[in-house]
């Protein structure tokens, strides 16, 4: 499957086989793919917290309003983001770049970042969503199904995987075989109410 035919393949399903699993192997091929995905100066924000404990599915699903793809699902990921990566040995994330770009960039990430908490927490949530199109395009080019979900309390799941104090959680993604064909796409805005040309 090509990316065109994955973008136009892929939908948010709620309903999962709950006989299948996905390999370990392909999981792990989904998780190397998502680290491709880019990312503001290269820091790489993401966290994922891949969920395989039976008992802390459930208790996740108990704090997000009993949605059954939460425990019927092959796999449960909550897509997180370090919001103080940024201050994290930021020269890592240039090893192997020449010795101009790389003293260039790790000078520039303390001045773009520091004291700017908005833009800390701004650039961490952008990197989430990236990373979480990269994973649910990943797995429908592998032919499997996937659904992002909102639908928790975040204080109460962030309690449930011990979150640490400068992480957020952007999202949950479900990721399996779908049980049922999903709804018709339904209310998608023609191109003249979200494409303009040159501004307003």
């Amino acid at each position: 499957m090509n990316v065109n035919e994955a973008i136009e393949a892929r939908r948010s399903i709620k309903d999962y086989d709950t006989s299948f699993s996905i390999p370990p192997a392909d999981f792990k091929k989904l998780m190397e793919l998502v680290s491709l995905t880019p990312s503001s100066f290269n820091i790489q924000h993401w966290r994922f917290v891949h969920v395989t404990d039976a008992e802390i599915r459930k208790q996740i699903r108990a704090v997000a309003w009993d949605q059954k793809q939460v425990t019927e699902a092959s796999d449960l990921v909550l897509v997180c983001a370090d919001i103080k990566a940024w201050a994290d040995n930021p020269a890592q994330y240039w090893e192997g770049a020449p010795p101009e770009v790389a003293n260039y960039m790790t000078g520039a990430i303390p001045g773009f970042y520091k004291d700017n908490q908005v833009v800390q927490r701004d650039e961490a949530i952008r990197s989430v969503g990236m990373a979480a199109q990269t994973l649910m395009l990943a797995a429908q080019g592998m032919g499997y199904d996937s659904g992002p979900m909102i639908g928790f309390d975040p204080a109460a799941v962030a309690k449930i995987i011990n979150l640490p104090d400068d992480y957020i959680i952007g999202m949950a993604i479900v990721l399996g075989k779908k049980k049922s064909a999903p709804n018709p796409r339904v209310g998608k805005l023609p191109l003249n109410k979200i494409l303009f040309e040159n501004g307003f």
